[in-house]
């Protein structure tokens, strides 16, 4: 019988002994099924052609907190708090420097919560818990403020592309701000998405396609067909079910933890520890799978998280999808299964922290990613291995990659080659993270005998990044201008800014005009 306790509703305590799964857990299942529900009847009753923004927004507010009371109780009021007080923060410091103030506080508070709830009240044995949804909201409320302070501080001139983009030119009001944060779409389980992008759905202004006019701002020229989200929702829950099944049947046969246990560790070879690690932490992310992928589902049911169209035609609906899974599982590269892992969450590091870094952007980008995802001691050796086989990855990439770019035979080997690496590494990073304590993680470690930190050392002295610009010839240069370019054109799928892939206005609307609004 399933006797975990929860700190929210135990309305469906018979479920949960029925399928024997934890009362959290079912909690959150059947409230993401019923936010999908909802999402249909937000999109079908609720739709902006028929509704004005103000009703959307109390709507989605209020579904929200709902769902998140059901989930976790009267915990959920931390949501509020934190919302309440950036808020508050937000419109007394001033824009200047408001974004710093909130940066701290919010990632303070997620970080007293996540202390309190491990070491201090023992809710550890909640498999699901309410901080996980205030990871959610620092992003929003972090994201938020640095896009409040791009856009009504620093000139446009001291701006990325990127950050031009996505600033927001004025103060929200409260109902904004707590819809953005609380929306019943994404409260459980994300994903992050810019204020941008919601405000702009909420108020029924995805399909528009804009161009400027005489004097460069935007003018609404027309507007598109609306495309119906039914086909990808079903293909999303589709890779649900599937994810589920997988993580329920296989998952649990296959244990991160047996990598450590002695009588493996004395009597396994090589390539059966090699095998079997892999094995097993390829078993452990269905379960994520099945989560950021309903997650994705809901948003597209109710009407957001449409991109555009691709070369075919064909609507896309990947705006704030937060994974690849098959560029994820054939990834050849550190940074190509990071690019394709928890994809808003990259992008938030990249914006708040990355970007803006004075110094060391890579160690300060994963130090930041190790405190927002809690106080276990293994997320941070993870995330220190992590800087390690991000930038040995790195100086390999750029030494050798543009050796390999010609003829298709050897890039097929080196493409093999650098998959084995690439899965072996990523496992080998993550298994602190799944075991979370100290010792079992070092047990693991020693009994590899640190061989891929002692590698990644090796190959940070032997193999400097800045060799790579020197004693090139033309055509190795070529080479990597070639390697360069495929690189980019991966990169291009992870822009996640509805107004970069919806800027140009044609009354043509065939293939080729959808192409061309994509790319530009």
């Amino acid at each position: 019988m399933a006797t975990t306790s929860t700190t929210g509703s135990t309305l469906l305590q018979p479920l949960s002994n029925a399928v024997q799964l934890p009362i959290d857990q079912v909690n959150f299942v059947v409230c993401q099924l019923f936010a999908l529900l909802a999402a249909v009847c937000f999109r079908t009753y609720l739709h902006s052609s028929e509704t004005s923004s103000f009703i959307r927004h109390v709507v989605a507010t209020l579904l929200g907190l709902y769902l998140a009371l059901f989930c976790f109780g009267w915990y959920a009021l931390h949501f509020l708090v934190q919302s309440g007080v950036s808020y508050c923060i937000m419109v007394l410091m001033g824009v200047e420097s408001m974004h710093k103030y909130c940066f701290v506080f919010a990632l303070g508070y997620l970080t007293v919560c996540q202390i309190t709830r491990v070491y201090i009240f023992d809710y550890g044995q909640y498999s699901a818990d309410f901080s996980g949804p205030m990871m959610i909201i620092t992003q929003k409320i972090t994201s938020l403020a640095y896009e409040i302070h791009d856009g009504m501080f620093r000139k446009d001139e001291e701006l990325t592309p990127s950050q031009r983009g996505l600033a927001v030119r004025r103060m929200p009001s409260l109902l904004e701000y707590l819809s953005y944060n609380c929306n019943f779409m994404g409260i459980l389980a994300g994903p992050l998405c810019s204020y941008k992008d919601y405000i702009t759905f909420i108020e029924g202004r995805s399909y528009h396609v804009t161009q400027p006019d005489e004097n460069g701002k935007e003018d609404v020229q027309c507007e598109r067909t609306e495309p119906s989200p039914n086909i990808a929702v079903i293909q999303k829950l589709l890779v649900c079910g599937l994810s589920l099944l997988f993580h329920l049947t296989i998952s649990t046969t296959l244990p991160v933890e047996y990598n450590i246990d002695e009588h493996f560790q004395a009597t396994a070879s090589w390539p059966t520890k090699v095998t079997y690690l892999y094995v097993s932490l390829l078993a452990a992310r269905p379960k994520y799978y099945f989560a950021w992928t309903l997650a994705d589902a809901i948003n597209n049911a109710a009407g957001f998280g449409f991109r555009g169209y691709d070369r075919n035609g064909e609507a896309r609906w990947d705006l704030i999808s937060n994974l690849r899974i098959q560029q994820i599982e054939m990834s050849t590269s550190f940074k190509m299964f990071l690019d394709n892992w928890n994809i808003q969450t990259a992008l938030w590091l990249k914006r708040v922290c990355y970007e803006r870094a004075s110094f060391s952007p890579t160690i300060q980008t994963f130090i930041l990613s190790a405190i927002w995802h809690g106080v276990y001691p293994g997320y941070y050796l993870t995330f220190l291995t992590g800087v390690l086989m991000t930038l040995a990855a790195r100086a390999i990439r750029k030494n050798f990659r543009h050796y390999f770019i010609d003829p298709p035979q050897l890039k097929l080997f080196y493409d093999v080659i650098t998959w084995i690496v690439t899965q072996t590494a990523i496992s080998y990073t993550v298994v602190p993270f799944v075991l979370l304590s100290v010792k079992p993680s070092l047990m693991f470690y020693s009994s590899w005998y640190y061989c891929l930190h002692v590698a990644s050392v090796l190959v940070l002295l032997l193999l400097p990044v800045g060799r790579t610009s020197r004693g090139r010839s033309t055509h190795e240069q070529a080479q990597l201008s070639r390697s360069k370019k495929f690189d980019e054109i991966e990169n291009s799928l992870g822009q996640n800014s509805f107004a970069t892939t919806n800027n140009v206005c044609s009354q043509d609307r065939d293939v080729a005009s959808r192409h061309s609004s994509l790319t530009q």
